[in-house]
């Protein structure tokens, strides 16, 4: 029997295991542009809003647009549009599983070879509101600074025409241009990105840019649009082939490009809106004066110890994430990681039992139904998630031992080559830098730390270059393992 493919014509025929919308999705209207319409968001934000409109009323007027910004986005247009934008999430945990088919994408616009039908869909009234998941890579930043760089190519490019824009940046602040000349209100961007301040970050990228259009468009974006901050979580690996065909073998329902996640999900907004905001907070979301205190709980206990493990466990020799935590030495290190150097950093979370919180994560790490793999966290996570935590101690003048340690790992990672010289796939804007410097310096940090874009001011910190550079040479002259045992006898984890 073949599977049934998924779309609205057969969304009521489907497997009754599989959770269907409460609501037609053919009678939705998009209050959202999305920029990034990759898993994550597909397994949170738009997850949210389809638990939202599944109790009706106001919320079928927040459906979402979802739009790929790169060229290899096509796949999602051609994955999502013969589906009318429906997808399958599947979440899991243990033996749990449920398998729901979301609503809540109402059109999929590919705008990865030009932006016109994307502004168009921003420009129309109805849109309130416009989010992003970009990764920090699409926000077009002077990694050390988190400013605008304006000599980034894609905004070089933007810049020479800024009518037709293609990174996310360009898109909004134009978006923002429609507007005030047509004498229309802003709408509110709402970064979904793990950024520190995402809020803020945004807002000043698009402030940067619009000025070096024009002051008067840069003012008006000041006093009319909103940028809240967020924090957002939920482990969501990239959906691979056999994740498809399992859902077609088991529930026979052939989606192109289905989601798989953990049944944890978290989101705290910053309530700032200035065009009103769907009511999240009716399903889980939470909205708070300050998200700072959540965000830096999150950016620096499961981000942080993600990258730390992930880049470890590459050198080791893991493919997955719950490998990682199966073996007992990286499980300490990932405790006392947080117990000693990154929870110190943190503010005081309302209402959250910080050593609950970092129990939870070695849970969720540990996950053997999500196949997270170390690949995709070193490819996604910032390397800001570490740097940020030792800008701390370091003025301080606390230990960064454990940090440091995690950071050698990185740079062992980007010359490209594991131990026994095989290839390690290096996904990131400055790939080539990063190899030239690695092999360059070989045991020697300061190469790579001299990247000002990356590093700044820590790449002529003494304390941070000497520290880094022991744990790079053990990496280089005694390997990943011998290295971590080394470790677990100093440090006493």
């Amino acid at each position: 029997m073949h599977p049934t493919p998924l779309s609205r014509a057969t969304l009521r025929g489907l497997d009754p295991r599989i959770a269907v919308p409460a609501y037609d999705p053919a009678t939705v209207t998009a209050g959202i542009v999305h920029l990034g319409l990759g898993g994550f968001h597909r397994a949170h934000m738009a997850r949210y809003t389809h638990a939202l409109m599944n109790l009706g009323g106001d919320a079928l007027g927040w459906a979402i647009i979802g739009a790929g910004l790169l060229p290899s986005d096509r796949r999602m247009a051609d994955a999502l549009t013969p589906q009318d934008g429906l997808y399958t999430l599947v979440e899991r945990q243990g033996d749990d599983e449920h398998v729901g088919v979301i609503g809540s994408i109402a059109e999929v616009i590919f705008a990865g070879e030009d932006s016109w039908a994307l502004l168009d869909a921003i420009d129309r009234p109805e849109i309130r509101i416009v989010s992003l998941t970009v990764t920090e890579h699409g926000y077009c930043l002077n990694r050390a600074t988190k400013r605008l760089d304006p000599a980034h190519p894609a905004i070089v490019a933007d810049l020479a025409d800024p009518r037709q824009p293609h990174s996310a940046i360009g898109i909004i602040a134009e978006a923002y241009r429609r507007r005030q000349a047509a004498g229309r209100p802003a709408f509110t961007a709402l970064s979904c990105d793990n950024i520190e301040h995402n809020g803020a970050v945004l807002k000043d990228a698009v402030l940067d840019y619009a000025a070096l259009i024009d002051a008067d468009l840069a003012a008006w974006i000041a006093a009319e649009a909103r940028f809240p901050a967020t924090m957002v979580d939920r482990i969501t690996p990239v959906t691979t082939t056999e994740d498809t065909a399992d859902l077609a073998a088991h529930y026979g329902l052939a989606d192109n490009w289905p989601v798989f996640a953990e049944t944890f999900t978290q989101w705290v907004i910053e309530d700032d809106f200035v065009a009103g905001r769907p009511a999240w907070e009716e399903v889980g979301a939470q909205f708070v004066d300050d998200v700072a205190p959540y965000e830096f709980m999150k950016l620096r206990l499961l981000n942080a110890s993600h990258l730390a493990i992930a880049g470890i466990g590459r050198l080791i020799g893991y493919t997955y994430i719950h490998e990682t935590m199966q073996d007992p030495l990286l499980r300490r290190y990932m405790t006392a990681l947080m117990a000693g150097e990154t929870a110190p950093t943190l503010l005081p979370v309302p209402g959250v039992d910080l050593a609950a919180y970092q129990a939870k994560l070695v849970e969720r790490f540990a996950n053997p139904r999500i196949a997270d793999t170390v690949e995709r966290v070193n490819t996604d996570a910032a390397l800001n998630y570490l740097l940020d935590p030792m800008r701390d101690r370091l003025a301080r003048g606390e230990s960064i031992e454990l940090l440091a340690l995690a950071v050698a790992a990185w740079l062992r990672r980007v010359r490209g080559e594991d131990e026994a010289g095989a290839p390690i796939d290096v996904r990131h804007p400055m790939a080539a830098l990063l190899r030239e410097k690695a092999v360059e310096g070989g045991r020697d940090p300061r190469p790579l730390l001299g990247i000002e874009e990356l590093f700044g001011e820590l790449g002529r910190n003494e304390g941070f270059v000497s520290t880094v550079g022991k744990w790079l040479m053990a990496l280089y002259e005694a390997g990943a393992v011998a290295t971590m045992n080394r470790a677990a006898r100093r440090q006493q984890f």
